[in-house]
């Protein structure tokens, strides 16, 4: 009796289940609900920036200094660290035959004036002389005049020549352009200085007290900033000293390298805490670009391929490929085929296709 219950049992379990697995078969699966996409509007708004660039501190005035005249080096009255006012004597040079030349040249132009001194007076007499009817032949007097402005031309030519011979000797003494420090020294005593060796300076002298902070900025940038703009920067030699400064000057040209346009701010540096050739971060706030289109950053999508936003156009969705500017934690400029007032999906991702658009 037993037995026959279990049998029982089973085949009913057996027809159970065979009921169910047809009733699973012949149900068709709950369709997945549609996604809706949410969308938003490309707004004319440039995006402020926050943007960090290397620069450099640079000497607002240094000179290489190389002999004008060849000689020998007499003295060197400064050395590496001397700082030095504008003319001040730093080096002085030696070369007889400069100093001989100018002794010819003086000698050569007194001689020249003595004659066109005797010149002027014999013309002088002759045209007092020819007041008298025939006293003097006119052809006399024209021979004469000639003579004194031959003279004279000889003169004034053996005077510059003179005058040029002194003004190379001032160049046996060198002095400084204008206020800095030495930083660099390549002669000594005894040396012997070519004018026509241009490769290593005598000395090298660098503007302390007024610096220039150097930085270049890309060109995208660099069209949104104007002068007396405001910049910080953070010196690595200065750990944690935040610093500020305007913009001087803009060089209104971009560099076909690096697509990159050279700004400079003067630094007054009174106390020479500061030295040329320092590292320097620069920061400061991009405005953006004018008249930039911008979206969400959750509207733009880059995939391995391209950059695009999803585009909502007579109820459809349309990639659209892009390029971005300026771009901070919410939102990014971008360029492209759109025009502000357009719809975009926001958020978008590569898995939405084209094709018939069902939003919010």
């Amino acid at each position: 009796m037993k037995k026959l219950y279990f049998a029982f049992a089973i085949v009913l379990s057996l027809l159970a289940s065979g009921c169910s697995d047809d009733n699973v078969a012949g149900k068709k699966p709950a369709a997945a609900p549609k996604a809706h996409l949410q969308t938003t509007t490309i707004e004319a708004r440039p995006v402020e920036q926050l943007i960090k660039l290397p620069a450099q501190l640079a000497a607002y005035q240094e000179v290489s200094i190389f002999p004008k005249v060849n000689g020998y080096v007499n003295t060197v009255s400064v050395d590496i660290g001397s700082h030095v006012k504008a003319g001040q004597l730093l080096m002085v040079l030696e070369d007889p035959e400069l100093i001989q030349a100018v002794v010819q040249a003086r000698e050569k132009y007194a001689q020249a004036l003595s004659q066109y001194t005797i010149s002027r007076e014999n013309y002088q007499r002759l045209l007092e002389a020819s007041a008298t009817p025939g006293a003097i032949s006119p052809m006399d007097l024209a021979t004469a005049k000639a003579k004194a402005e031959a003279d004279s031309a000889l003169s004034n030519s053996e005077k510059a020549s003179w005058q040029a011979q002194v003004a190379m000797k001032d160049y046996l003494q060198v002095t400084a352009p204008f206020t800095g420090v030495i930083t660099t020294r390549n002669v000594h005593p005894g040396a012997l200085v070519d004018a026509t060796n241009k490769s290593v300076p005598m000395l090298e002298l660098k503007q302390l007290d007024h610096l220039r902070l150097q930085v270049d900025i890309p060109e995208a940038t660099a069209a949104t900033l104007r002068n007396n703009d405001t910049l910080s920067f953070f010196l690595s030699a200065l750990p944690g000293q935040r610093q500020t400064a305007r913009i001087s000057r803009k060089s209104d040209n971009i560099n076909l390298q690096f697509r990159s346009e050279r700004v400079e701010a003067d630094i007054y540096n009174k106390d020479n805490w500061l030295s040329p050739g320092m590292y320097a971060d620069v920061v400061f706030d991009s405005k953006g670009t004018l008249g930039a289109l911008s979206v969400p950053t959750s509207a733009v999508v880059t995939s391995t391929e391209r950059k695009y936003v999803i585009v909502i156009r007579d109820g459809r969705t349309v990639k659209v490929d892009v390029t971005t500017g300026n771009e901070n934690h919410d939102r990014v400029e971008i360029i492209g085929a759109i025009h502000a007032g357009e719809k975009v999906v926001a958020p978008a991702n590569d898995e939405i296709k084209e094709g018939i658009f069902a939003g919010t």
